[in-house]
């Protein structure tokens, strides 16, 4: 039986070094353009044939719409809808990314510290954008909340800094986490399978309810991860 961390290796598809600098195509770029394409072509493919009453297809996009809308509206506010498209983009990628994952053979580019890193990164920097653009140099009171006395700024603003730096990691650990650990247990069951010969039949039932857990739990992240963005955004728009 293989290792079971071994569906995490990122291995290169189309080897490729710039000046020493390895840029490789890989897997997980693969299952990244691949999240993108089949989240844009189910949604072009529904909305093929729009009309004033939705179609059963046409109804899927537009629940998402409204899932991520409403999500906005509660979190943010109603002035956080002009920043929809960020929103609903991110939610898309993760979402397909997760489910993706459980595909046989497939990689999960969101187990992947690295991946689900750098989008939480620029998750951060879009809201830093955002609350410079809205509150001008005001948005340095986000490190010394108003009501705040000047004498507590030294032990204030550490905290608050670190507790601003560390939206990121707890938007990226959260994520990679539990995709990591339920693909380890796909794994480790459906190696069973081949060891107890006619017998695997019973770990084989076991993993498909497993699958289907990890289904839920792959919508429930990427639920997760929205609504944290949201109250992030919020943060960045509002007062504290």
């Amino acid at each position: 039986m293989s290792s079971p961390m071994e569906q995490f290796v990122v291995k290169p598809i189309i080897p490729l070094q710039i000046g020493g600098v390895d840029i490789s195509f890989t897997n997980s770029a693969l299952f990244m353009l691949l999240a993108v394409l089949t989240s844009t072509l189910l949604f072009a493919f529904c909305l093929r044939k729009r009309s004033l009453v939705p179609t059963a297809a046409q109804s899927i996009p537009e629940m998402v719409y409204e899932f991520v809308s409403s999500l906005l509206r509660e979190n943010v506010g109603v002035e956080g809808l002009k920043y929809f498209p960020f929103i609903f983009s991110m939610f898309l990628f993760v979402a397909f990314g997760n489910v993706l994952g459980l595909f046989p053979y497939a990689f999960t580019f969101t187990s992947h510290l690295t991946a689900v890193g750098c989008l939480s990164i620029i998750a951060l920097l879009f809201n830093v954008c955002i609350g410079i653009k809205r509150k001008k140099i005001g948005w340095l009171r986000t490190f010394l909340p108003k009501g705040i006395p000047v004498a507590l700024a030294p032990l204030i603003i550490p905290i608050e800094i670190i507790s601003f730096l560390s939206k990121p990691f707890s938007l990226t650990v959260r994520l990679v986490a539990n995709m990591t650990v339920g693909h380890i247990m796909l794994k480790i069951i459906a190696g069973f399978v081949a060891i107890l010969g006619v017998m695997g039949i019973i770990p084989i039932l076991f993993n498909s309810c497993i699958v289907c857990f990890e289904l839920f739990i792959a919508l429930l992240q990427a639920y997760i991860y929205t609504v944290l963005s949201c109250i992030y955004l919020g943060d960045a728009l509002h007062e504290h």
